[in-house]
């Protein structure tokens, strides 16, 4: 496995581009940037002789493939994060961690699902109303340490919310990434719990607010920093927008659609029920990745028309459960792809089938590297206005077909019998 590298200057200027797909440019990234930053490419090795290859190189960041685990229970402790790494995964994001666990409580049961009958299989949506980690963070630091002792060459990402202080971001910056994390995710769209703390989503949905913390977080931390985004928004592009201007290297999308998941018909009752109530939360897995998709073509297209070739990236994520759905993530400008409630369903063994589905979808179109078709689907979203325009003309086309030649002198020899047969009538 490739040992973990940053392109490596600091940030004085502007990194030179590796390899990119044509189809979705990027530009210089920024003229100016804090000097503690590490400057940062994004690029994919060099196929293999047989199979397709699926490392990337992501921010610096060297994966064996795209595969990330999402953060949330998939990577509460050492031991999942280990299993998870020992499995294959290309990166795991730890859950959410924050200054003071002791302010976190958690209820049971705190999820439920949405059936289409009565098998594993015919799960279709999960939501949840558990908040972030509730395990100290000083426990959470030395596991984090710990991983990067045992794995050096395995992309771990620390995710991290704070309460609205400056103060409080950069104590929390500086001590997780003491433990060595490769790069920060920053939790602006945890979609339940504490927003009376200004924190989560109460941030990602405020771009003013935003602004200043991603100003904080960005004049603090020297590793890459990816920013969440709640899909709960009017315009999933502005706190985007926002996120990339105020230095963050990275978009990861989306966190969970806020939810109601049902009503008990006998009981009268919400679900999850506790103690005979509820609250909405987040909404999750296979229903969800049309609305996901949706999204990260928004962004992806925003950040292909605003900002060009700077070293920006995009994390996909919502509802991935084959490596045929994570192709589609990757087609619209996804470097990587989260799972996090795919592997409550299926379990960390997981990534080894999206692996194949993966490298499946690629060979059957030539796919060399993910870099050949990453963000090549974008090319093919447009107005309806302009669709209607583009059917208008192909009508006109196709009659003008039917209807013949128009003078003697559009005959051909090599579609003599073709033309003869357009003028027939029966």
């Amino acid at each position: 496995m490739a040992s973990m590298s940053f392109a490596v200057t600091r940030f004085s200027g502007l990194s030179s581009k590796t390899t990119l797909s044509p189809d979705f440019d990027h530009s210089p990234r920024r003229t100016s940037l804090p000097p503690n930053r590490v400057a940062l490419k994004i690029s994919s090795s060099s196929p293999s002789d047989s199979e397709p290859d699926l490392s990337v190189t992501v921010n610096g960041l060297k994966m064996p493939n795209p595969f990330v685990i999402g953060s949330g229970p998939p990577g509460t402790n050492y031991t999942v994060m280990k299993r998870a790494f020992d499995e294959g995964w290309g990166g795991v994001i730890a859950k959410t961690v924050s200054l003071d666990a002791s302010k976190v409580i958690n209820v049971t049961p705190r999820y439920a699902r949405l059936r289409t009958g009565s098998a594993k299989t015919d799960v279709i949506g999960w939501q949840n109303i558990e908040l972030i980690s509730d395990r100290p963070l000083e426990t959470m630091l030395k596991e984090f340490k710990q991983l990067k002792q045992e794995y050096p060459d395995r992309i771990l990402i620390a995710s991290i919310m704070e309460e609205y202080s400056k103060t409080g971001w950069e104590e929390l910056i500086d001590r997780v990434e003491q433990t060595g994390v490769d790069a920060l995710e920053i939790n602006f769209s945890c979609p339940h719990g504490m927003p009376e703390r200004r924190m989560g989503a109460a941030v990602g949905q405020d771009c003013a607010l935003l602004e200043e913390v991603c100003g904080w977080i960005n004049a603090k931390a020297t590793v890459p920093v990816w920013a969440k985004m709640t899909p709960n928004i009017t315009d999933i592009t502005e706190p985007a927008r926002v996120s990339l201007k105020s230095g963050c290297e990275g978009i990861s999308a989306i966190n969970t659609i806020m939810s109601v998941m049902g009503i008990n018909l006998k009981t009268l009752h919400p679900e999850p029920c506790v103690e005979g109530y509820s609250t909405p939360g987040g909404y999750s897995y296979k229903a969800v990745r049309p609305i996901a998709l949706a999204k990260v073509m928004n962004i992806a297209q925003m950040m292909k028309s605003e900002f060009g070739e700077k070293d920006c990236s995009l994390s996909g994520i919502g509802g991935v459960e084959t490596g045929y759905d994570a192709a589609e993530f990757i087609l619209l400008g996804s470097n990587t792809v989260q799972v996090c409630t795919g592997v409550m369903v299926h379990g960390y063994g997981h990534v080894k089938t999206l692996c194949a589905d993966l490298q499946d979808f690629m060979r059957q179109h030539n796919f060399s590297t993910i870099e050949d078709f990453r963000g090549h689907s974008l090319q093919y979203f447009t107005t309806h206005t302009d669709l209607v325009r583009r059917q208008k003309e192909a009508i006109e086309q196709r009659k003008a077909e039917r209807r013949g030649l128009k003078s003697d002198k559009d005959w051909t020899g090599d579609g003599f019998v073709k033309e003869t047969e357009s003028m027939v009538s029966n």
